[in-house]
């Protein structure tokens, strides 16, 4: 067994100490918070700050905000490497588990390597490089007798692993280490070599953006490359496409007009389905559905399949709203239909669909409509044996408004109240209000969880609780569509009206979008992305176009030495 060449325990040990970023990013949690009346309700944006009157100071100044280094998610690096390599095995997902920070897995700020993702990258490089070099020839297209065989593969998968042409250095430096391992054993174990240096390398695995052409003081461009890199990890979650790089080839991926017409290309590339699939998992914590446990004999008819059956659910629901129904975030909320295959409209009481899998089914709208009176999220936000209107309002305060509620006192020990058989929950959460410990905070919860109630904790509908009729009704305070409702439905609709919820969702995407929290500095393109939003209907990928052409997505602060 050959003994590996230094440089990938050299690049590793250089990856461990990669932790910042090119200029100082925000904070994790940055621009949260609440208004002095704990409204969380000032500004435009949600986001701590007057986004209006902050873009006013800025005047016409062009102001992009921090840009810090972002690393390659597991996604991403599976992605990438199963079209660089041509290698489907998802090497990535034996990664140890990523951290997650403002509600996102590509937050910059929470991207740290430490020693044993360290060794995860080494390990998966040698992988991909030992399947990618069980062919030699046609990995490398020539014969490697042949004097500029090796120096082509070099160029060509070196400048598509770093997303920019090689310099000259980096294409010695590439050549020295195949000879290195051509010399200590054969042709085959050099390219591996190679890719296994190219698949460890800070280029590689972070998205380096320097800059180009100034265009403010303190203020550059980004070069052709760079936001080839940006848009396609962006809209694709994968490496640039060849289209992409030809234009980046030919530097035109300078104007916020060039930028758009690869926007919307790449909006229209199936890649980015599973884009919007990703952030509205995050988003929603979509991930935890899978692993709900009820007991059956408590629910009836529910068993170990039925969770993931949820989260299919909601993903063909949303899947379908984007890309089929207008994607406007109104339709979300209200659209009178789910998606259902025969185990699970056989669990709701319904008619099974007519064909195998996910069909489209419309609901009884004075009953279900939308995300939120769907399964997964109910069950999510719900206990075991009971449902949680705690839960489920601290959802809708923090995930759809985006509105920071304060952790309760330290001394407080938080259980549910206990279960009666003679009291509906209603009746026994009453005690919240109660108490002055605790009447602060749940003043805004449990009157909006409670307009949940006509669904249990798997998400089945019930007219009645122990015997006792079912009261839905609920209030909403701080917001800007106050007032009662009487059930989900009539929660969703007005939720639908709420222009702090489509804040939120232009929050949600912008943190999303930029790896990092708001600032003051991005008050512009936040208000700018907020009118686009507003003027198409509040179209989900009319917002993340948007998003692409705004100051913050365009420039970025000049790298100082």
């Amino acid at each position: 067994m050959l003994d590996r060449h230094p440089y990938p325990y050299l690049l590793l040990a250089a990856l461990v100490g990669c932790q910042g970023a090119i200029e100082g990013p925000s904070g994790p949690g940055s621009g949260t918070g609440t208004n002095a009346d704990g409204s969380g309700a000032s500004s435009s944006t949600q986001s701590g700050f007057d986004a209006k009157s902050e873009c006013q100071k800025l005047g016409d100044a062009v102001s992009p905000g921090p840009s810090p280094l972002r690393r390659l998610t597991r996604v991403e690096y599976d992605n990438t490497v199963a079209e660089l390599a041509n290698d489907s095995t998802a090497p990535a997902q034996e990664f140890p588990p990523e951290a997650r920070a403002l509600g996102f897995n590509n937050i910059a700020d929470a991207q740290t390597v430490t020693s044993l993702l360290a060794e995860s990258y080494k390990t998966a490089a040698e992988g991909i490089a030992q399947r990618a070099a069980a062919n030699l020839s046609a990995l490398l297209g020539c014969s490697e007798t042949e004097s500029t065989c090796i120096d082509g593969f070099i160029q060509r998968f070196g400048s598509r692993a770093y997303r920019r042409p090689l310099l000259p250095a980096e294409t010695q430096r590439l050549q020295a280490v195949f000879d290195w391992g051509k010399q200590n054993a054969s042709a085959q174990d050099g390219v591996e070599m190679v890719i296994e240096v190219l698949l460890q390398s800070p280029d590689y695995l972070y998205r380096p953006e320097l800059g180009a052409d100034v265009v403010a003081p303190g203020i550059v461009r980004l070069s052709s490359y760079e936001m080839a890199t940006r848009l396609s990890y962006l809209l694709r979650g994968s490496m640039p496409d060849q289209k992409l790089l030809d234009e980046a080839a030919a530097d035109r991926l300078k104007t916020a007009e060039q930028i758009r017409v690869q926007a919307e290309r790449l909006l229209a590339d199936p890649h980015a389905r599973e884009t919007f699939k990703s952030f509205h998992e995050q988003w929603l914590d979509l991930e935890g559905v899978a692993s709900i446990e009820r007991d059956p004999k408590v629910y009836s008819g529910y068993t170990e399949a039925v969770p993931a059956l949820f989260a299919q659910e909601t993903q063909a629901f949303i899947d379908h709203v984007i890309w089929e129904d207008g994607g406007r975030l109104s339709t979300l909320l209200t659209a009178p239909y789910t998606f259902v295959d025969a185990t699970l409209a056989s669990f709701y009481g319904m008619a099974a669909p007519a064909s195998a899998g996910f069909s489209k089914v419309f609901t009884d709208a004075t009953r279900r409509i939308g995300l939120l009176t769907q399964p997964s999220l109910l069950s999510l936000h719900a206990q075991p044996l009971q449902t949680s209107p705690v839960h489920r309002g601290k959802f809708i305060r923090e995930s759809l408004l985006c509105q920071f509620l304060p952790p309760p006192p330290a001394d407080l020990i938080i259980t549910p109240p206990d279960l009666d058989p003679n009291l509906t929950t209603r009746q026994r959460f009453a005690q919240h209000s109660a108490d002055a410990k605790c009447a602060g905070c749940h003043e805004q919860m449990d009157p909006v969880g409670l307009g949940f109630e006509h669904f249990d904790a798997v998400g089945r509908w019930r007219d009645t609780e122990n015997n006792l009729p079912i009261d839905a009704t609920g209030k909403l305070v701080r917001t800007d569509v106050d007032g009662a409702f009487d059930g989900a439905v009539a929660l969703a609709q007005k939720l639908a009206e709420s222009e702090q919820v489509a804040d939120c969702m232009l929050k949600n995407w912008t943190r999303f979008t930029y790896g990092r929290s708001e600032t003051p500095e991005d008050a512009c393109s936040l208000e700018d992305s907020r009118a686009q939003f507003a003027a198409a209907e509040y179209d989900i990928k009319k917002l993340v176009m948007a998003l692409t052409q705004t100051d913050a997505f365009l420039y970025r602060k000049a790298v100082m030495p």
